[in-house]
């Protein structure tokens, strides 16, 4: 048998560490290759990691949860699988364990059982051989436990076999069902009371049979709905019954103890010390704040504003859901601001550039204007902010921007980002409008120099044609590096973006 150890591999462009989040195996399983072994969250998003060997897990070198280098051993997998015959010339193990000086037997005979030449009886390997049974049971009726070895201080339990209800009733002693209300019907065992010194206790013995809990149907109803178990129950009725009333303060004792219990804000009683948690900066949210710190501090950033009636966007939203060639695709206006940011940056291409220092190794400086737009979409997800991007935008219709979006939304939130999606944005967009908020100043993403926030679109009063009319009104906010984008270049793109949403139509020149 040969181990192989799985290392860390690097997913993506420059990974150093990853953080192991969940295995999807566990020691003793078979995997193939290119089976899922465990997700890992890199500083862009989580990844499943398949399995480069078949064979058996060995052992999880590293636990849910750490952290750990690229090249670090995680994952051991045997070479073999638990269905393997053993060899011919293997030493025949007994007494289910394998001696390491154990002889091949006679002349390597075997019997039918397994077992070897000699007649001692071969246990199988371990993964191999029969597997037991699952036991069966009937429904709430069971043998009584053996009494508990005295020598050992634990309880020999005999393997519940299938009874029938008169053997069960012959089978127990007296002193193991307790006392009773009243002569018990053979045809119904199972309302045998049980008392509460018949419940099993930690570190005794168990013993005693155990009985189904008396209580009339609606009783038992009422315990379903409020997720009571009826065991839990002090029964106060003549035949040792749970009553309505019993469960009344059941439930009662219940609702005190969960008003009790520490709300967000944490029990009053307890030190301010006691009531900080600790949340590690990993992952997405260590390398997001990393990326805002050196944006914020390496490009001067610059802010304007712009008003925009997009009425007529809404209007064109409406007639694409209606359209049977968007059937089934999720239209929203942020399909046409990202289609007029498309448009604005052709007309002011700089906006679509990368500050590049020290090219090459010498001291001078280069903007890099990019002939293609890989529109990035910020997208919040539970794990942070992710901002994929969609490659080469400029190429895509209407619709295929549409179904991208769509998958690029429905991708993020689930957590199943690839790495490549994350890499070699040229401009971002930013819909914090979909959480109500107007507008706002957003962190240019590194790598680029321009980034739109999209607000919430609602009606206000617009002054159109000299009259005042509601109108659907939002605002749009830039941010720019201005190192590349002076004042005049940021206020014409945003004019442009501001244009298409005001007119939709200037899309078909």
């Amino acid at each position: 048998m040969t181990l192989n150890k799985f290392n860390l591999p690097d997913v993506g462009e420059g990974l150093t560490e990853a953080e192991i989040v969940s295995w999807k195996v566990k020691p003793g399983d078979e995997v193939a290759i290119n089976d899922v072994l465990c997700e890992i969250e890199t500083a862009k998003s989580l990844v499943e990691l398949p399995s480069p060997f078949a064979g058996t897990v060995a052992e999880l070198l590293v636990p849910e949860g750490a952290t750990v280098d690229v090249g670090t051993a995680i994952i051991s997998v045997s070479d073999t699988m638990h269905g393997d015959p053993t060899p011919a010339d293997a030493p025949a193990p007994m007494y289910g364990k394998l001696p390491a000086d154990a002889g091949s037997g006679a002349a390597g005979e075997k019997s039918d059982g397994g077992a070897a030449a000699g007649g001692l009886a071969a246990g199988p390997l371990v993964g191999s051989g029969p597997k037991a049974d699952a036991v069966k049971r009937r429904p709430r009726l069971t043998r009584p436990a053996i009494p508990a070895d005295t020598v050992h201080g634990a309880p020999e339990v005999e393997p519940v076999q299938p009874h029938s209800a008169q053997e069960v009733l012959v089978d127990v002693p007296a002193s193991a069902a307790g006392p009773v209300a009243g002569p018990v019907p053979a045809r119904r065992p199972e309302w045998t009371p049980a008392l509460e010194s018949d419940k099993p206790t930690i570190g005794g013995a168990i013993s005693g049979l155990m009985t189904r809990v008396l209580a009339k149907p609606p009783v038992r109803k009422i315990a379903r709905d409020l997720g009571i178990d009826l065991a839990d129950v002090v029964a106060t009725g003549a035949r040792g019954e749970v009553t309505r009333e019993d469960l009344v303060s059941y439930q009662a004792q219940r609702d005190a103890e969960l008003d009790k219990a520490d709300t967000f804000w944490g029990t009053s009683g307890r030190p301010q010390e006691q009531r900080v948690e600790r949340i590690p900066v990993k992952g997405v949210r260590k390398a997001t704040a990393k990326a805002m710190v050196e944006s914020a501090f390496s490009a001067p950033h610059v802010s304007i504003f712009v008003d925009v009636d997009a009425s007529r966007t809404m209007e064109f939203v409406k007639r694409l859901k209606a359209s049977r060639d968007f059937e089934g695709i999720k239209v929203s206006p942020l399909l046409i601001l990202a289609k007029a940011v498309i448009w604005a940056a052709a007309r002011n291409p700089s906006v679509n550039a990368t500050w590049v220092d020290n090219p090459d190794g010498s001291d001078a400086a280069e903007i890099h204007v990019k002939h293609f737009m890989n529109l990035g979409i910020a997208a919040a997800t539970p794990r942070g902010l992710m901002v994929p991007n969609i490659k080469n935008a400029q190429d895509l219709s209407l619709k295929e921007l549409a179904l991208a979006l769509n998958e690029l939304a429905t991708t993020a939130r689930a957590g199943k980002t690839r790495p490549a999606q994350m890499q070699g944005g040229t401009l971002t967009v930013t819909n914090i409008g979909a959480l109500g908020i107007d507008t706002g100043t957003p962190i240019i993403n590194p790598g680029e120099v321009a980034i739109v926030a999209f607000g919430t679109i609602k009606q206000k009063p617009w002054v159109l044609d000299g009259e005042v009319i509601p109108r659907w009104i939002t605002t749009l906010g830039g941010s720019f590096d201005h190192r590349v984008v002076d004042g005049d270049l940021s206020a014409r793109f945003m004019a442009d973006v501001a244009a298409i949403l005001e007119e939709p139509a200037l899309l078909l020149d």
